[in-house]
């Protein structure tokens, strides 16, 4: 059979016609395992538009959403009473389990205090010098989100530079950052695909280039018209994409050749380590952003700046005229962010949790390539310490293109399925599994195993 008639009939070297039968019948046996949250949840949450509070809720690809009852440690149940081992956790907002016993003990403190004031605790004399020590940069502020610290990078750099474009790496992932929403499709800049309600033509003010393209990102900022790279170490969000060695040095280089400044966003990859990517690996940044697991759960995130941005960004205040900076919500810099934020950097963020993640991580990476490899299928592994990610396709990928042609929704919805029957979950919208420091080596066998039958059944 030609390779293009294949293609047509299967997916990742798995029929279609197997994929579909896969998912009839994994779709049946979840929704006899869960009658309460069918009848509570199959016809959609009343009151909400499209039937759930937040739509990528509709985004998993069990047949309706699960209804949590609990969470603990690496563990959710649902109110049907079936365990799960959670290797999803929030897609890193609970990268170091659910309720770390540290936080879960210094919201219970805060909540008795007050909520929010707009103005700083004493757990906030504490984390500033923590922020320093632990990613190195010397200034930092607190945000809710990462999408608003990545977007208050930008607006700052902006300012200090006095440049208008943004530089985007294809198949990046920064929240929801209006100049990151952008894409190369057939080597032509466009609009992101699937933005709601955007009439504007965002390529006019973001340029975007393949992740490890050297050659594409010296010709990008040889006009010196890029005020910022804003740039993941590691590309996270679909299939996972590793660094060239030597690609962040080159990044490193050019941006200071050019008087560029350089964002690196830790929000996926602080699965790397205590300092994040950016320590293990000596990167040296101009701003520094992590959102999600910052504070253990609770809505937070920090970023920083180096000196000189810093000097620079003083010196603008001062000059420009006076008004609001565009930068800032109200709910920001809240003392329950402070509480959650120092628990989190102090108790659970530590040397040890990391080496048990990385440890773990490395068992799960072997365990499911050796499946992979048993079913002879034509998959491979990707990780980024705690961070492990199945891939449908044939690897090392090197770029965003390559990681959206891996990308295979209908195989990947039939596996994911599959695995919660089995009592695992997973990232529901690509194939990421997290290690926290509450994961135990049982759950992480049991994974495997799992993984291992459901390979089984699409190989045979």
């Amino acid at each position: 059979m030609h390779s293009s008639d294949s293609s047509k009939t299967s997916i990742g070297g798995i029929s279609r016609d197997r994929i579909a039968q896969l998912r009839e019948t994994e779709g049946a046996a979840f929704r006899k395992a869960r009658p309460k949250s069918q009848a509570k949840v199959g016809n959609g949450l009343p009151g909400f538009f499209g039937g759930v509070p937040m739509h990528w809720m509709n985004d998993w690809p069990t047949p309706f959403p699960i209804l949590v009852d609990s969470a603990k440690g690496a563990a959710i149940t649902d109110i049907d009473g079936n365990r799960l081992d959670d290797f999803c956790l929030g897609d890193t907002g609970s990268m170091f389990g659910h309720s770390p016993p540290p936080v879960a003990r210094a919201i219970r403190r805060q909540a008795g205090r007050g909520l929010t004031y707009m103005l700083p605790s004493e757990d906030a004399l504490a984390i500033g010098p923590l922020l320093q020590q632990r990613f190195g940069l010397p200034f930092w502020q607190i945000a809710t989100t990462a999408t608003d610290a990545n977007r208050f990078s930008l607006r700052v750099a902006r300012a200090v530079t006095g440049r208008e474009k943004i530089l985007v790496f294809n198949g990046c992932y920064h929240g929801s950052v209006d100049e990151t929403m952008v894409r190369l499709i057939g080597g032509k800049p466009v609009n992101r695909p699937g933005l709601a309600g955007e009439f504007r033509d965002l390529t006019r003010t973001a340029k975007v280039i393949e992740f490890n393209d050297v050659a594409a990102l010296e010709a990008a900022l040889k006009d010196r018209d890029v005020a910022c790279v804003i740039a993941e170490p590691v590309l996270t969000n679909s299939c996972m994409v590793l660094a060239d060695p030597g690609f962040h040095d080159a990044l490193r280089r050019l941006t200071r050749e050019t008087g560029t400044l350089l964002l690196i966003d830790e929000t996926h990859t602080i699965s790397t380590g205590p300092g994040g990517y950016t320590r293990k690996y000596g990167l040296e940044p101009d701003f520094f952003v992590l959102g999600k697991p910052i504070a253990g759960g609770v809505p937070a995130s920090v970023w920083g700046m180096s000196d000189e941005v810093a000097s620079r960004y003083a010196d603008y205040n001062r000059t420009k005229k006076p008004g609001y900076s565009g930068m800032g919500t109200t709910l920001s810099a809240n003392p329950l962010q402070f509480a959650a934020m120092r628990a989190t950097l102090e108790e659970v963020m530590t040397a040890e949790n990391y080496d048990r993640m990385d440890h773990l991580a490395q068992r799960l990476d072997a365990g499911l390539t050796g499946v992979i490899d048993r079913y002879r299928l034509p998959w491979h592994v990707a990780r980024v310490g705690a961070r492990v990610e199945f891939i449908c396709a044939p690897g090392p990928l090197r770029n965003g293109a390559e990681a959206e042609t891996a990308h295979a929704p209908e195989l990947e919805a039939a596996i994911h399925v599959a695995l919660v029957n089995r009592g695992v979950l997973i990232a529901p919208f690509h194939n990421m599994m997290l290690i926290s420091p509450a994961t135990s080596g049982a759950q992480v066998t049991r994974l495997i195993a799992a993984f291992g039958a459901v390979a089984a059944k699409l190989a045979a």
